[in-house]
């Protein structure tokens, strides 16, 4: 009888050990602190959610701040706890991570997005600038700014994206080869560190804090507010688009169009599998004309290759702008027969994606998983890439758009914390896939993180050179590999800012107490 009632209070034990692993604990602490904005410990799922929709951990607690100081209060407060405490901080923005980065396992995650602060304010004259809140999403920049006639001077392609998320990257779009991404174009930040001290930042005011942070992955602070620089804006927008059969010319065209003062003011590239990609995928900006054009051009099963590029005009400026797009594109060497183009609002085409974020949204495809693949690849090893990957490793389908073109290194700071290769000109080319649930062919989410094994695999083995972006590993190792000679310096980095590694527990660079390592 004894043995079977210790029998039982002990299956009662190892339920509740159970049950504790899976529900987070919730610190008493926290509910006193002293803050403006409150703890949510109960309505906590959503905060394990991520545009991947891959990677599912609950925190103990999420954050709604009001302020700067909430933030910097409960950071401090668990750098106090000491080593000795399991919790760790996440700062979630629009959710748009894709590996679970914005995650906290049993730790807090700080909704940004209920962060409130100074209003956005609009600085005029010779060297413009707006601050911002590190929460506001860059659509709401572009509005704002735009009542002044001004915009800022790079761009994602997604804009429905939070100032401190990009920021903490890069932020690439196919202005970088003239402007550099995001981060080359901030003048100053807010950033709370992992001791929770609140410090303003810049290229002259604790300068080693603010490139630390801008592509640092969350690693050394969270970023509160940015004064982001500004460029008048145009009101239009020439959009075209052009076809490559040949990988080698469409390299090659890109490359010039970069190289010197190019007319554009926008060049991305992008690959098309087979033609049904041509007209259905989700970065489509074809008419009804176009669609019919395109309908009529025989691909032949061949991988295409797409040439993305924008003029900014005014109304007034049409006839030299007509005239100066026609001189560049006589330069190309694209299929004469496939010159697309459009013009359009400049805000319709800078928030074009959002257009095809509701239509997916209506059909249920857009909250699904995720498995995206970016890689930043030497100009050198682009052919070698080029030819391995399309029609060879991919073959029948993309499952989403696939992105290619060149950027200039010079462009971007290398005293920032981003990882680049070595040339002074490498190519983004970024696997947007979408998987379907519950799928077990080609377009499922198994047989898309296969292929994209495969392309990583092709890259270290052929040794070329190849960089993520919005990287994602999972050991110590892989992440010294990643950041090679870079890593001293991001370790110290992470000692003299965020010690514990309280900060952004979800990049799984560092383990929170465990001693950082060279």
């Amino acid at each position: 009888m004894h043995f079977l009632r210790n029998l039982i209070i002990l299956s009662l034990i190892c339920i509740a050990i159970k049950i504790n692993l899976c529900v987070p604990t919730i610190p008493s602490s926290l509910k006193t602190l002293p803050i403006d904005g409150h703890f949510d410990f109960n309505q906590v799922h959503h905060a394990a959610k991520d545009f991947g929709n891959r990677y599912s951990f609950l925190p103990s607690a999420v954050l709604h701040p009001k302020s700067a100081s909430d933030i910097a209060t409960t950071v401090k407060h668990i750098w106090e706890m000491g080593p000795g405490s399991h919790l760790t901080v996440a700062a979630r923005g629009h959710g748009h991570s894709l590996q679970g980065q914005a995650q906290a396992h049993r730790g807090v995650v700080i909704n940004m997005e209920s962060l409130q602060g100074p209003k956005m304010k609009v600085h005029t004259g010779n060297f413009p600038y707006v601050d911002v809140s590190g929460s506001e999403l860059w659509i709401n920049i572009l509005h704002e700014t735009l009542k002044h006639g001004l915009a800022p001077k790079s761009w994602t392609d997604y804009l429905h994206l939070t100032v401190g998320g990009t920021l903490s990257n890069a932020g690439i779009s196919g202005q970088a080869f003239r402007h550099g991404p995001q981060i080359s174009n901030v003048r100053q930040l807010e950033v709370v560190t992992g001791k929770g001290e609140v410090v303003n930042c810049s290229e002259k005011q604790n300068s080693d804090l603010f490139y630390s942070v801008l592509g640092g992955l969350g690693q050394f602070g969270i970023i509160t507010r940015a004064r982001i620089s500004l460029e008048p804006a145009p009101k239009m927008v020439k959009w075209i688009r052009v076809l490559y059969t040949d990988f080698a010319t469409f390299a090659k065209d890109q490359e010039m169009l970069i190289s010197g003062e190019s007319t554009f003011d926008y060049i991305e590239g992008f690959v098309i599998i087979n033609r049904t990609g041509l007209l259905n995928n989700w970065r489509s900006s074809f008419n009804s004309n176009d669609s019919a054009q395109a309908s009529h051009f025989k691909s032949d099963g061949r991988t295409l290759f797409c040439l993305e590029l924008a003029k900014y005009f005014n109304p007034e400026e049409m006839a030299i702008v007509n005239q100066e797009t026609m001189t560049s594109l006589s330069q190309l060497n694209h299929i004469p027969s496939t010159l697309f183009q459009s013009q359009v609002p400049y805000i319709e085409f800078l928030d074009r994606v959002h257009i095809s974020e509701i239509k997916l949204r209506s059909k249920g495809l857009w909250e699904v998983p995720h498995p995206w693949l970016n890689l930043l690849i030497p100009r050198s090893n682009i052919h070698i890439f080029g030819q391995q990957v399309f029609g060879n490793i991919l073959t029948n389908t993309s499952n989403g758009p696939i992105l290619i073109y060149p950027v200039n290194k010079s462009k971007w700071d290398n005293r920032t914390s981003v990882v680049l290769p070595e040339e002074d000109v490498f190519y983004l080319v970024a696997f947007l896939s979408s998987a379907a649930p519950s799928s077990t062919g080609s377009d499922g989410l198994e047989h898309i993180l296969s292929q994209n094994k495969r392309i990583l695999e092709l890259c270290e083995i052929d040794g070329l050179g190849v960089k993520q972006y919005l990287p994602h590993y999972s050991t110590n190792g892989e992440w010294r590999s990643h950041f090679g000679p870079q890593w001293e310096a991001f370790v110290h980095r992470k000692s003299t800012y965020d010690p514990l590694a309280i900060l952004a527990p979800g990049q799984r660079i560092f383990q929170k107490a465990a001693p950082l390592s060279l």
